[in-house]
């Protein structure tokens, strides 16, 4: 963070020579503005606040979740009612945390920026953008360092625990078993926070950049002007009022009570915002105005905005719909997979692999139908304001997500402190559920991630005065391809990552098995410590690389190829990362929940592919075990990819439309 913080300070503040005095406005020219050194400050001040919310969010969310797992499994005693309200409160504390946090901050980084920049709103709020940069950025290290760890452990444990001795999960004769539980707080609760917090912090920005070179910034007209925040808002008053009904209005007494309760806070969630959107856009924006569209001034309507958001609203909860289809075992999808496992590994992984690539279809022309409808009604800043719309009920969104793995380790707890089977089962039934509420959450995060990317995108082509970005120039093109290609490089660093860490996880794990004398009897305690470094240890280490290409792309193809050859790798890293993203987390998502219909044996098909340990269910462990690296590295940290890239070139855009594309100079 301290390095690209003075990156940002020595680029941003070389555009005009680190000179004090004032500028012409890059959008304006009439009018004077700030000096680049000005913006070059501010900026680096804004990335560390973005990065700062981050990271605490991070850990508080690490915090209030191991504070969860125990009082979750001591509720379970109770009955399962009593364990969800614990698990979903804990999860809200969090969301609630983030999403507030997130507002928080911004609104009083704006409010004291202006204080400098005064009538120049120009400049105010692209020094805001560093804000986006900074919640990105450390959501990357969040979310791949953490799946890195959570993974190792993961795949150790189960294929030594599971496979090789027959020992259930979580067995506190496991020495990776410690490792595995501290990952999922690691990598899903922490990652996914920074995660959501990161797109949510740069939709808003981008938002904030467009309006502010709209007649909302050029009239200074404020209360129009935080628009993308008060959506926000609203969205964080609509959660708390819906949080209840899961907890206070409808007490969940049976198992299978769990996952509807779960959908319907989505979609009440949806219904409620889609009311509370309509009131902010009467209320707080007038009824026509004018908005920045690529140079020339677009003619908006206030329900126009209006319809932005909801669109991108409805079309997360698509998204989230159909990665529930493809994911959940209730349905056919899973079940095939499940089918599939009684020939083996390999027709479990194909058929999986087949179920991802399917599953592509639905959320792509549901994020294609938003953006052409939301950029038709009011250019970028639609774009930018239906990912607000999809990102709006992130508070519950959030508290579902966290729900998942605050009952996994739950059940954890309950196997190690060798609590009755009773409980066990309750716990294994709030986790089921959590497993595809946890897809939703990817599903919502991708389909932001997507939207968030294209509307930074507009804002850095307006930003760099790109006029057209046009894909038979040979520039252009080559930007393209290499950006489709960058997400296989970063899903290839990934997953080799992990590979890597769970093969010295698996080598640990055996050689305690077969030293440790009376380890399997149950009479002497495994070494948890070393298999704990070991994950700790190389998410650290291998996070680097995957890092570094992500945060050093923008850089070196802004200084070395110029701004026209960024967009195009910015807009192939788009098309490409969000197809492999989905794929990919509902792939590893529907291989876990094969592996988990065939262990629970509810249905009587489950039960002629059972019971543990049979030739089927080691078939679905194997499939699981790939789909582990896919669905919690490569997948979710694919959308912080996209983003990251985007936010990175609109930050460094000045510098890079002055001082840019020296290869080119030359030739």
């Amino acid at each position: 963070m301290g390095i690209f913080a003075i990156l940002i300070f020595l680029f941003l503040g070389s555009v005009e020579g680190f000179s004090t005095r004032s500028q012409p406005c890059h959008y304006s020219k009439d009018k004077t503005c700030k000096p680049a050194l000005a913006n070059a400050i501010f900026s680096t001040i804004a990335f560390v606040l973005g990065a700062v919310t981050s990271l605490v969010s991070g850990f508080l969310g690490m915090k209030i979740a191991t504070y969860a797992n125990a009082r979750t499994t001591l509720e379970a005693r109770k009955g399962v009612g009593k364990a969800f309200i614990t698990a979903f409160r804990s999860g809200a504390v969090m969301g609630f945390l983030l999403a507030a946090s997130g507002l928080l901050v911004l609104y009083i980084a704006i409010n004291l920026f202006g204080i400098y920049y005064g009538d120049d709103w120009e400049g105010l709020f692209e020094a805001i953008t560093g804000y986006g940069l900074g919640g990105s950025s450390m959501a990357l290290f969040g979310r791949v360092g953490g799946g890195i760890y959570t993974k190792a452990a993961d795949v150790g444990a189960d294929l030594v625990g599971k496979v090789e001795r027959n020992i259930p999960e979580d067995d506190p004769r496991n020495p990776a078993v410690i490792a595995d539980n501290v990952g999922d707080n690691v990598g899903d609760i922490a990652g996914m926070g920074s995660d959501l917090f990161g797109s949510y912090a740069e939709s808003s920005c981008a938002a904030l950049v467009v309006a502010s070179i709209s007649s909302f910034g050029i009239n200074h007209e404020f209360t129009p002007m935080v628009y993308p925040l008060l959506v926000s808002s609203v969205g964080i008053v609509a959660c708390l009022i819906i949080t209840l009904f899961a907890t206070d209005f409808f007490e969940i007494k049976a198992v299978n009570e769990i996952e509807p309760a779960l959908k319907k806070q989505l979609i009440i969630s949806t219904v409620v915002m889609t009311i509370g959107i309509a009131l902010i856009s009467w209320l707080g924006l007038p009824y026509t105005f004018t908005i920045f569209n690529f140079g020339v001034q677009k003619t908006v309507h206030s329900w126009q905005l209006f319809l932005c958001v909801a669109v991108g609203l409805w079309a997360g909860l698509i998204i989230g719909f159909v990665t529930e289809y493809y994911t959940s075992n209730a349905y056919s999808p899973v079940q095939d997979v499940a089918d599939s496992c009684r020939t083996g590994a390999a027709t479990n992984v194909i058929f999986g692999l087949a179920l991802g690539y399917k599953s592509v279809i639905i959320p792509i022309f549901a994020i294609a139908f938003s953006i052409f409808l939301s950029f038709s009604l009011a250019a970028m800043y639609g774009v930018a304001v239906a990912a607000l719309g999809m990102l709006s009920t992130i508070a519950t969104g959030l508290a579902i997500d966290a729900y998942g793995p605050i009952s996994d380790n739950a059940g954890g707890i309950a196997e190690m402190a060798g609590m009755s089977h009773r409980i066990r089962e309750r716990t294994d039934a709030l986790d089921a559920a959590g497993n595809t509420t946890a897809a939703i959450g990817k599903g919502f995060a991708i389909g932001s991630a997507a939207l968030v990317s294209l509307a930074l995108f507009g804002a850095f082509v307006s930003r760099a005065a790109i006029s057209t970005v046009d894909v038979l120039t040979p520039k252009v093109f080559i930007g393209l391809i290499v950006g489709a290609m960058l997400p296989y490089w970063f899903s290839a660093m990934t997953m080799k990552s992990v590979g890597s860490a769970a093969l010295k996880m698996v080598e640990e794990v055996r050689r305690q098995f077969n030293t440790i004398p009376g380890l399997m009897e149950g009479t002497t305690k495994p070494d948890y410590a070393t298999c704990v470094k070991i994950s700790t240890d190389a998410s650290i280490k291998e996070m680097i690389p995957p890092g570094a290409l992500v945060m050093l792309t923008p850089l070196i193809v802004g200084i070395l190829f110029g701004v026209e050859t960024l967009s195009g790798v910015l807009a192939g890293a788009l098309v490409s990362g969000v197809q492999i993203a989905i794929s990919a987390s509902n792939t590893g998502g529907a291989w876990d929940n094969a592996k988990k219909y065939i262990e629970a044996g509810a249905s009587e098909h489950a039960r002629t592919l059972g019971p543990k340990g049979s030739d089927p269910h080691k078939a679905a462990v194997i499939g699981d075990t790939i789909g582990d690296p896919l669905k919690d590295t490569s997948g979710p940290s694919l959308n912080i990819l996209i983003k990251l890239m985007a936010v990175e070139s609109l930050v460094f855009a000045p510098f890079f439309a002055t001082h840019g594309g020296i290869l080119f100079r030359w030739l």
